[in-house]
């Protein structure tokens, strides 16, 4: 939908970190809009609708490599405040005439800096703090009206500062939480630097993206894929306040869904919303495309393919149908087409990198820029119930990227029963809103096990359960030995197919929080 000039935003310019996203979620936990932008960006765009200030992020390259990726250098000529991170900050010292080389003694990790002036984005800081330092590049020499505001051990530059064009760069990674002060650092920067206020809440979201989608979709009509979870019902609420009937509401059992949660999306939305639904089973449909497919990009592709498919047959049932609505969230765009950045590629979501170039319908995406937590938000604002509110996060391509090479239905079903069982015994124990994800995952190898005096020879299953704020950085949760115990039981027991099940303890990153 077209955007309103926004009256304050800082605009966060990729350069490819991993941690891009939780910059931007840092500046809206601070009350400030924020948008990642390609770091390409036409400065033209920046000069239309100028934000209040424009931070740098980290990278992966170095600044002196020939295809290094740098933005346009004119950006120190707006007079717009700027934080440079990591690779950003390298690069504010390059373009200004100072030295970036390789160090010898690379940091990773905790690091203690110590800071020159408690002033400016250091306000109200102690002497010495801690940070998280990724890099093995530093400001060797710096560039003309710089000075070095803190150092490190091995860093003599940790943090630089051209007061008089307000340009900061910092070496460390105030985004994560590893930097016990990086939260304050923001908010110096936007509050007394940038002169920002803490205006932005999600009731203006609302009312703009209601309008937004009135102005876009005119007398047209969209349909919706819901799955019962709270970013498609939450879009879907959104558009129905827009538009009203105009709005055909599709829930595909694509037989790759949770034991039960076909009838349980069904009553929902009959009890809950007064939106039409149209149920359409193509189970078997699904299943015949993904025999044989193992590799989990292509079952990616295929199922976002396949749905795309059956709604544009079932649009054809309804009539001129435009556009197709969809849940998708600003991590699904981050992760899937890396913001025309340099980002890595981590996966294809279903609702964004799986659809096919020929599809007919338009695309309307009214919580693209919006993070997990922030749709919560708006969901308890709209009065939802609160078992869709805290429903845990679900994979468009459902089981099949839980089920570890080929998904056939055989194996769906034997997951499905499992996750049914870490389910109700994460419910019992008064888990389910504390963590973020509980589930399993069915693995593609056979151990051999004992069952009374027959020897058995069936499935792993791996348990993954993390705690996580948004789902781009997440950590294994520290759940007691007795309750796992109790998950494994009875899986192993009550499961047929199944005799072993192992508990991952690996982070995001390096793991992602699927396997697939």
């Amino acid at each position: 939908m077209k955007k309103e000039k926004r009256k304050e935003w800082i605009a966060i310019l990729d350069f490819g970190s991993q941690y891009t996203q939780l910059i931007a979620r840092r500046i809206r936990e601070a009350k400030v809009y924020s948008e990642i932008l390609p770091y390409s960006v036409d400065l033209e765009k920046i000069r239309q609708d100028p934000p209040k200030g424009v931070i740098l992020s980290g990278g992966p390259a170095s600044v002196y490599e020939v295809q290094a990726p740098v933005c346009d250098k004119k950006i120190f000529e707006l007079g717009i405040p700027i934080l440079g991170i990591c690779y950003g900050a390298q690069l504010i010292a390059q373009f200004s005439g100072g030295k970036v080389v390789k160090t010898s003694q690379a940091e990773y990790g905790r690091v203690n800096i110590i800071l020159d002036n408690q002033e400016d984005i250091f306000y109200g800081f102690p002497k010495e703090t801690d940070c998280w330092m990724s890099h093995q590049d530093l400001v060797e020499a710096l560039p003309l009206n710089f000075k070095a505001i803190a150092r490190s051990e091995n860093t003599k530059v940790a943090a630089m500062v051209n007061k008089e064009k307000k340009i900061y760069g910092i070496q460390f990674h105030p985004e994560v939480t590893h930097t016990p002060l990086g939260k304050k650092i923001f908010e110096n920067f936007l509050y007394k630097i940038c002169q920002c206020k803490p205006s932005w809440n999600l009731e203006s979201f609302i009312e703009q993206s209601v309008k937004g989608i009135k102005e876009k979709v005119g007398k047209g009509r969209v349909v919706a894929g819901v799955s019962g979870g709270i970013d498609s019902l939450v879009a879907a609420v959104l558009t129905h306040k827009a538009i009203g009937n105009q709005l055909y509401c599709i829930f595909i059992n694509n037989g790759l869904l949770r034991k039960g949660e076909a009838e349980e999306v069904q009553k929902r939305f009959k009890d809950n919303f007064k939106i039409d639904l149209i149920y359409v089973d193509a189970s078997e449909r699904f299943l015949k495309r993904l025999k044989g497919v193992s590799d989990p990009e292509k079952k990616r592709m295929v199922v976002g393919e396949e749905f795309i498919r059956v709604f544009e047959e079932k649009a054809k049932d309804i009539g001129k149908v435009e556009y197709l609505l969809q849940g998708t969230l600003y991590p699904d765009v981050i992760e899937s087409i890396s913001l025309e950045g340099p980002s890595s590629k981590i996966k294809s979501h279903h609702n964004v990198g799986g659809l096919p170039e020929e599809m007919k319908l338009k695309v309307l995406e009214p919580l693209k820029y919006l993070f997990k937590d922030e749709v919560r938000k708006i969901a308890k604002k709209l009065k939802f119930p609160e078992e869709v509110i805290w429903r845990q996060p679900f994979p468009g391509p459902g089981l099949s990227i839980r089920v570890i090479g080929l998904a056939d239905k055989e194996k769906l079903d034997i997951l499905r029963e499992a996750d049914e069982i870490i389910k109700q015994e994460i419910k019992k124990n008064n888990l389910y809103k504390k963590v973020w994800q509980s589930f399993g995952i069915l693995l593609p190898i056979k151990t051999v096990g004992v069952m009374g005096d027959i020897r058995t020879y069936d499935f792993v299953l791996a348990l993954r359960i993390v705690n996580s704020s948004d789902g781009m950085t997440a950590d294994w949760a520290k759940i007691s030995d007795k309750i796992l115990g109790e998950i494994s039981n009875r899986i192993i027991n009550e499961v047929k197919g199944i005799n072993r099940v192992v508990y991952d303890i690996s982070s995001k990153p390096p793991a992602t929080i699927e396997w697939e």
